[in-house]
């Protein structure tokens, strides 16, 4: 008997998608590197962006977990269930990778890097050179390494369900539960995130999945706890008993976080013990935010609307689209020298009209619907 469908969570996983736009746009005034910064960069910017640095990430790994566990289940074998995701994942990673993303090194190879060149002659003889330019590995797969990562993750998942009977999953399933239960959700996973820290205090996410170990000891737990939600929904009732607490320890926690980034700002190297301060509160305010926010979503957004089926078929689109909309119109407006205010709200307009289009054309047009993350329609009976 399949599980009932949580609307919650498709919630939570478009929610998950917007704010990682949002954040995305933020990254256009923030003083970290990236592709295109507006001038002056802003650093109390930094702050906001902290308060979701730590967990929106792995809380759109979980939402993954959770979703793929639901189309495995549908699909009923580990084959199948392979193919799917494949052809879900691979197909718009390869049109992102060849056309949606290339313009985002280009601007920042010309604005950083003093590249001379067009984008036409720069898609035509530099971005296919399978090698570095500027410091940058061409061609580059940019904010789809998500994508990536969650596309491995999946045929680990699958080669599990070929390699494991039923029995043996279900045993794996009911320790990890039992596990869980209660405080459990809230604790281990934590503890799991510390002590991934403990033992690479000094890895950076490297976004290039071979040399990337640290993170993905880091969000597989988040995919695997997403999972476990799906195949053991009494795990739902662990997250009603803890949430609100866990609501108030993510903000207890992101107090250091939030006071560090003020006393050093921006470049300024702060002594050990604050670094060591920041990086632990990070783990426990991300992983309590998330269970948190899972709490609220069973709690109260488990109902259906006329608009989440659209807007869950939506997320992927503009998730492939997104990034690039906001550098191209970065760029723009910092040759125009526009202040950071209008800056802002004409990024959010630009962003959310720009992947509307996509999403609608895309959607409309068979061909591309694949192309775009979307399946193909059903052919007519």
């Amino acid at each position: 008997m399949q599980a009932a469908r949580h609307y919650g969570m498709d919630w939570l996983r478009i929610g998950a998608f917007a704010l990682l736009i949002l954040y995305h746009i933020g990254m256009f005034f923030v003083p970290w590197g990236w592709h295109v910064k507006i001038d002056p960069v802003i650093d109390w910017v930094a702050i906001p962006m902290f308060a979701t640095n730590g967990w929106r990430l792995p809380l759109l790994f979980l939402v993954s977990g959770y979703a793929s566990a639901a189309l495995a289940a549908k699909l009923g074998g580990a084959g199948a269930f392979a193919r799917s995701r494949s052809a879900r994942l691979l197909v718009p990673l390869a049109f992102g990778i060849l056309i949606v993303i290339p313009p985002q090194p280009w601007i920042e190879l010309v604005g950083q890097h003093g590249y001379d060149h067009g984008f036409p002659h720069f898609w035509a003889h530099d971005y296919f050179r399978f090698g570095s330019l500027g410091g940058i590995i061409l061609p580059t797969w940019q904010h789809l390494w998500f994508v990536v990562y969650l596309w491995v993750y999946t045929m680990l998942a699958a080669l599990l369900l070929a390699a494991l009977p039923a029995a043996a999953r279900a045993r794996i399933a009911d320790g990890a539960a039992r596990l869980l239960s209660g405080w459990g959700l809230l604790i281990v996973p934590m503890l799991w995130w510390l002590a991934v820290y403990a033992a690479f205090p000094g890895h950076e996410e490297t976004h290039a999945l071979f040399d990337d170990g640290p993170s993905h000891l880091h969000y597989l737990m988040a995919f695997a706890a997403g999972w476990l939600l799906r195949v053991r929904p009494i795990l739902f009732e662990s997250v009603a008993r803890c949430w609100k607490a866990a609501a108030l320890l993510a903000l207890l926690a992101f107090v250091p976080v939030a006071w560090v980034e003020w006393t050093w700002p921006g470049d300024t190297r702060a002594p050990h013990w604050p670094i060591i301060l920041f990086h632990v509160a990070r783990q426990v305010q991300g992983w309590a935010t998330i269970v948190a926010l899972v709490g609220i979503a069973d709690r109260w957004w488990n109902r259906d609307h006329p608009q989440r089926a659209m807007l869950a078929e939506a997320v992927f689109p503009f998730y492939i689209v997104h990034q690039t909309i906001i550098v191209v119109v970065g760029w723009w407006l910092l040759q125009a020298r526009v202040a950071a205010l209008p800056s802002f709200l004409i990024l959010i307009a630009a962003t959310v009209i720009g992947c509307w289009l996509f999403y609608a054309i895309g959607r409309s047009i068979g061909w591309l619907r694949p192309l775009i993350g979307l399946q193909r329609k059903a052919g007519r009976m």
